[in-house]
């Protein structure tokens, strides 16, 4: 079994000497080769010139959109599971409600609408927002300031919640941006994939040998069928984002959807977003979202290393059918007439077979003492 989705190719015609890129050429100078995870996060996250730092991502006029941006049904869905959640949790009076990565805080935003379906649970809620996009908090803050629920911006979930009361998470496609490794297949053994420097002076992926026993040892244990110059990738989690679900004393309840596989195998999916369309991710550094594909083997295999349980992974399509999405845009259809025919295909894309129905994968990860989760 392997995996892969088209690669676009490097075009040097394309390339764009942004300031970014100077400034990791010349860190590549000073330090040497890049690994995939560094470079990575540097294009994202670099303070001063980072595509997370400055700009707006999302949306026609932004790089790409993403579920809540295409129905509301999407987002009032998850704010129905939030509420079972909570009833399933005992219906407590107080409950941290995270969300990770939220966007321009439309998921938000639905899903707090159909929780208004039982006002206790609304009233019990403590929204915190984790975002690192400067733009995007903004535009959160502008969405969701005037709401009559409580709503914070920390900068780490482990300062801001409240480890004695339950929590409830929510992450929508963020998965995709925690880092990954990649590794090349060699005859007898393995390689790093790097981002190095071409004779002419430009950004190129290159390999470097010597990976130690510990890495070899686990890279043929997770790709036993991987031939000589597959590519490989390893995932991680944040360090944060483990602890703040796996120790705190309280019970913890999470949602994750993101577009991957259920199934560890070879393959390069490392790809680069820019004005809504496929880029090489080395032809603008920090001008294009990069991201890979989520491995939910390695994801579940992480978390349960942990010490929580995993629910899933399921579909987008059967997840979101198990919460009622098509009687949800039938009520919808019914009561505006005028935009059924937009609202009926905002649900087929959500739902589509070989589109984001398949493609999109969701797992619940809670407690361990906790019963699955609703949906699951």
């Amino acid at each position: 079994m392997s995996r892969s989705d088209p690669i676009q190719p490097y075009d040097p015609a394309a390339r764009r000497n942004t300031p970014l890129a100077e400034k990791l050429k010349s860190r590549i100078r000073r330090e040497g080769p890049l690994r995939v995870d560094q470079y990575i996060e540097a294009c994202l996250f670099d303070s001063t010139h980072g595509y997370y730092t400055g700009k707006t991502v999302l949306g026609a006029r932004g790089d790409f959109i993403t579920a809540p941006g295409i129905s509301q049904i999407f987002g009032e869905l998850i704010g129905v599971w939030c509420l079972a959640t909570w009833q399933q949790l005992g219906e407590p009076s107080a409950f941290n409600l995270v969300e990770f990565g939220p966007g321009q805080g439309t998921l938000m935003l639905d899903a707090l609408r159909a929780m208004r379906l039982r006002p206790k649970c609304l009233e019990a809620a403590r929204v915190i927002l984790l975002e690192t996009s400067t733009p995007l908090r903004e535009a959160q803050q502008q969405l969701l300031g005037g709401l009559s629920v409580r709503v914070s911006w920390p900068g780490k979930l482990i300062n801001a919640q409240d480890a004695n009361l339950p929590a409830i998470v929510i992450g929508n496609e963020f998965l995709d941006t925690q880092p990954i490794e990649q590794f090349v297949r060699w005859d007898g053994g393995w390689a790093w994939r790097m981002v190095d420097l071409n004779a002419s002076g430009n950004l190129c992926f290159a390999t470097r040998a010597g990976c130690p026993g510990d890495i070899t040892h686990a890279l043929d244990k997770r790709f036993p069928d991987a031939r000589k110059n597959d590519i490989c990738e390893v995932q991680s989690l944040d360090h944060d984002l483990i602890t703040a679900l796996s120790q705190v004393p309280s019970e913890v309840c999470a949602l994750f959807i993101d577009y991957g596989h259920p199934a560890s195998a070879p393959g390069d999916t490392l790809q680069a977003i820019r004005a809504h369309a496929f880029e090489h991710p080395l032809t603008a550094p920090g001008e294009a979202d990069l991201t890979a594909h989520v491995d939910f083997a390695q994801i579940v295999e992480l978390l349960e290393c942990a010490g929580l349980a995993v629910d899933g992974p399921l579909t987008q399509s059967e997840f979101l059918g198990r919460l009622g999405i098509i009687e949800r845009a039938s009520s919808l259809m019914g009561a505006n007439p005028a935009k059924a025919a937009e609202i009926e295909a905002g649900v087929a894309r959500l739902i589509a077979p070989g589109g984001m129905g398949s493609r999109f994968k969701v797992i619940g990860v809670r407690s361990p003492r906790l019963q699955p989760l609703p949906g699951f």
